[in-house]
């Protein structure tokens, strides 16, 4: 697989009726290793590992209904109050970060409201403050690591 613009981590591969799979520490399962899930792993335990985020907090791959059609978000970590603090679409390193990319998140973001957007490829990754008053955002350098609130 491509070598990625994130930490390496210890990863465990499967391999059954000739497809690669990747162990989920999150899913607590393997998940057939596509370019993108690539880039998922890696986020996942960027966040663990070097933020710090628990794992209690951390949610992967699941269904929100945005104007009728059914999406997948790729991570949402949420406060320990059960709002939203973090979004993170991941983009497999071949996709090129655009501006439909940053489109996509806004929408979740709009029934999530998420008080941070992070889109990566692996290769380049982008983090973005919300501001809801001014419904506008504005780039960061990097997202915090986790803290209690």
């Amino acid at each position: 697989m491509q070598e990625l613009n994130f930490p390496k981590f210890e990863y465990r591969f499967k391999s059954t009726e000739n497809k690669v799979s990747i162990f989920d520490v999150i899913r607590k399962k393997f998940i057939i290793l596509q370019p993108e899930e690539w880039v998922r792993q890696h986020c996942i335990h960027y966040l663990i590992n070097q933020k710090k985020y628990p794992k209690s907090l951390i949610n992967v791959e699941k269904e929100l209904t945005i104007n009728g059609l059914k999406k997948r978000y790729d991570i949402v970590i949420f406060n320990s109050d059960g709002s939203i603090y973090l979004i993170v679409e991941c983009k497999s390193h071949s996709i090129r970060i655009n501006q439909d990319t940053f489109d996509q998140i806004a929408r979740y973001n709009l029934v999530l409201n998420a008080n941070l957007l992070m889109v990566t490829n692996g290769l380049n990754h982008y983090y973005c403050q919300m501001d809801t008053v001014k419904e506008e955002y504005s780039f960061l350098e990097d997202i915090p690591n986790y803290s209690l609130k």
